[in-house]
């Protein structure tokens, strides 16, 4: 079982929703996104995204831009990005995601890229613009590899290209809470939630809910009827106001940690979940997967 399958499994067993925090690598420095990935890990983090700095980042806001100013500024590239999860590996076995551009992933190479990721320990890549369509000839490296593809959809896919997205992903659905670009907000979400009951209608892989879940309020609100919640900008925001603190990383992992429900929150919402479930239309029991590509 690779490793994102079973935390999500591992999860499910336990009652719990997952929490996946954003970091950019390289911000402020890679010595600083080694001992977050290992800090992120010890405050609860089910997977880690680990974004990939690139100079035209067009679906992310001004926060995750900024972060991506800052790496690129220190020369932060794919080689270095390897080698500070492979060190990391050696204190963690969180699952990490590499979030990233196509543009980046294409210069490095990408047969090069889905053997070296798979040799440093990274267990999937989400790539923002690169179409399903056209990705075939990535997810056949990654595969190869037993790298898990992640997939975004959003409010505007359609119900065919739900189908069509679900039949060729692993690891778990990326599922954005809202059209437009990375960014904190401060109103629920009900489009997310019906995106969510729209992925499960095809899939039984994990949905994780992200853009624009900033808060303790809004993960607990995102995890009554999805698998796991993503927070990327308060967290960014936070790597950029604690710059030049000496206890940056520990700070982060406090501010992480209260993100998170507590044990009790978790035993309130698994239920809220599974009944949601059952009163979606057309509901059957998540006991298979659909045929994908591998």
């Amino acid at each position: 079982m690779r490793r994102i399958e079973a935390t999500f499994a591992a999860l499910t067993k336990e009652g719990h929703g997952g929490l996946i925090p954003f970091i950019t690598a390289g911000d402020p420095n890679l010595d600083v996104t080694h001992g977050l990935i290992i800090e992120l890990a010890r405050s609860g983090a089910s997977i880690i995204e680990l974004g990939v700095p690139f100079s035209d980042p067009i679906a992310d806001g001004p926060v995750i831009q900024r972060s991506s100013e800052r790496a690129l500024r220190n020369h932060v590239g794919m080689e270095e990005i390897l080698r500070t999860i492979s060190r990391a590996r050696e204190q963690t076995d969180v699952p990490i995601v590499l979030f990233s551009y196509y543009n980046p992933l294409l210069q490095f190479g990408l047969e090069r890229l889905a053997k070296e990721a798979a040799r440093a320990g990274v267990d999937g890549v989400l790539v923002t613009d690169l179409a399903p369509e056209e990705a075939e000839d990535f997810q056949s490296a990654l595969s190869a590899q037993q790298l898990d593809m992640i997939y975004l959809v959003a409010p505007t896919s359609t119900d065919d290209r739900l189908q069509m997205i679900a039949g060729r992903a692993s690891g778990f659905i990326y599922a954005v809470a809202r059209t437009g670009v990375t960014g904190t907000r401060e109103e629920s979400s009900e489009t997310a939630e019906v995106l969510v009951a729209r992925v499960r209608a095809v899939t039984d892989l994990p949905v994780a809910v992200g853009f624009g879940v900033s808060n303790n309020t809004q993960v607990k609100e995102v995890l009554r009827y999805a698998d796991a919640a993503v927070v990327g900008s308060a967290i960014v925001a936070e790597i950029e106001k604690q710059s030049g603190n000496a206890d940056l990383v520990k700070h982060v992992g406090t501010f992480v940690k209260r993100l998170m429900p507590t044990l009790g929150e978790y035993t309130s919402l698994a239920p809220q979940r599974q009944r949601r479930e059952m009163r979606k239309p057309g509901h059957r029991p998540r006991t298979g997967r659909l045929n994908r590509k591998r």
